[in-house]
């Protein structure tokens, strides 16, 4: 694309801002435009932590594409001189032995094919070197020494403002209002103050907002709500790496998962599952029945912390689609206008890779991936590995 061509990024979540980086690079004219400051709190990306992983059951795109971010945080961190991730291992435990189908032996299996140097456990190795975790519950599982988690929002900043040195024009506290078209073209966006940006394409990267805002989306993607507790620990060493890894509690079939203690005492754990449907401007509480329901589980799973104080909760919106694949791509009937959406609770992890992803669609190049991120109707495309986060 020659550098006369220009594109308004609507969102500066990670869809957005390294959509922006990327296609700055290759030669566009790019104005980011975001209802808040940036990072701003309502983005998903938003947050302390996320965990960045290759484990993704038997499927191998998902495993191909977590491999090539996991070499490119490492790059991220040289390239910015921060610690945006951390190496601290993944722990994958199940409570049944590993059996054919499982996500947890899915994932060795397809991961130790590659050559990776999984460490195999067993209850007695667990509780030898994970002494938090009630052992006798986790006769199975593994460890991945090379995956870990990013400091989310410490990302975010980051890559605004890399993208601002970059030549991004990021406009800070600028609602959308609606599209700018001309028939069935849009050529840019209205804001709420009553500024019009145009542009030869209008990307939007709306996150939870995106059904919302194109409701003939809404049968393929939707937002959900997923609880996410902060607990406090007086000892914060004893719940950090090498003792304490971002871990998977037999997440196939229960959707747990957390992260070591940070600095101050504060410990994230969260839950991945269904969710409940919200709408992305509603107040983001986490449910009467949440608190209990995670205290049952800290007591079977990590018994000191049965009784940790509660510091903090957050509702997580997710983008999800029908498939757990992105969506990225242009409309079929609104010429002018791309969608980069469907997070589905596990892109923040791509981040080093999702710039090139959606340039890649934007400009319209193919490759495996593109079929994968399409436009497309509801129905099975995927492996488990997409729907487990």
């Amino acid at each position: 694309m020659a550098a006369t061509h220009s594109i308004l990024i609507v969102g500066a979540g990670v869809f957005g801002l390294t959509a922006a980086r990327e296609l700055r690079r290759r030669g566009w004219d790019v104005t980011v435009i975001e209802p808040g400051p940036v990072p701003t709190p309502t983005a998903a990306s938003t947050d302390i932590s996320k965990v960045v992983r290759m484990d993704y059951g038997a499927d191998d795109f998902w495993t191909a594409l977590g491999k090539k971010s996991l070499a490119r945080w490492a790059e991220w961190n040289m390239e910015s001189g921060q610690t945006l991730f951390h190496k601290d291992g993944f722990l994958v435990l199940s409570r049944e032995a590993m059996r054919p189908g499982g996500f947890e032996f899915e994932s060795f299996k397809i991961l130790t094919g590659q050559g990776e140097k999984l460490q195999r456990l067993d209850s007695v190795a667990v509780a030898q070197r994970f002494p938090a975790w009630a052992a006798d519950k986790y006769p199975a599982g593994y460890l991945n020494p090379t995956g870990g988690w990013a400091e989310s929002s410490k990302t975010g900043a980051w890559l605004a403002a890399r993208a601002r040195r970059e030549g991004v024009r990021l406009c800070e506290h600028c609602a959308f209002e609606r599209l700018l078209e001309t028939e069935s073209r849009v050529i840019g966006v209205r804001a709420k103050d009553g500024r019009e940006f145009r542009a030869e394409f209008t990307l939007l990267a709306t996150g939870a907002w995106t059904p919302t805002l194109l409701p003939e989306l809404s049968g393929v993607m939707w937002a959900t709500g997923q609880p996410v507790l902060h607990f406090r620990v007086a000892n914060p060493t004893q719940w950090q790496a090498p003792h304490f890894p971002v871990w998977a509690a037999d997440i196939g079939r229960t959707g747990w998962y957390g992260f070591p203690a940070l600095a101050d005492g504060t410990l994230k754990v969260a839950n991945h599952g269904p969710g409940r449907r919200v709408h992305p401007d509603e107040p983001r509480e986490i449910s009467p029945q949440d608190e209990p329901r995670f205290r049952d589980f800290l007591r079977d799973t990590f018994p000191a912390l049965a009784d940790a104080p509660l510091i903090g909760t957050r509702l997580c919106l997710y983008c999800d689609t029908f498939d757990g694949n992105f969506w990225l791509d242009h409309h079929p009937q609104r010429p002018g206008l791309v969608i980069a959406a469907g997070d589905s609770g596990h892109a923040f992890k791509f981040a080093p890779v999702l710039g090139e992803l959606i340039a890649d669609a934007v400009e319209g190049k193919e490759h495996p991936a593109r079929k994968r991120f399409a436009w497309r109707e509801p129905k099975v495309m995927g492996g488990e590995g997409a729907r487990a986060r």
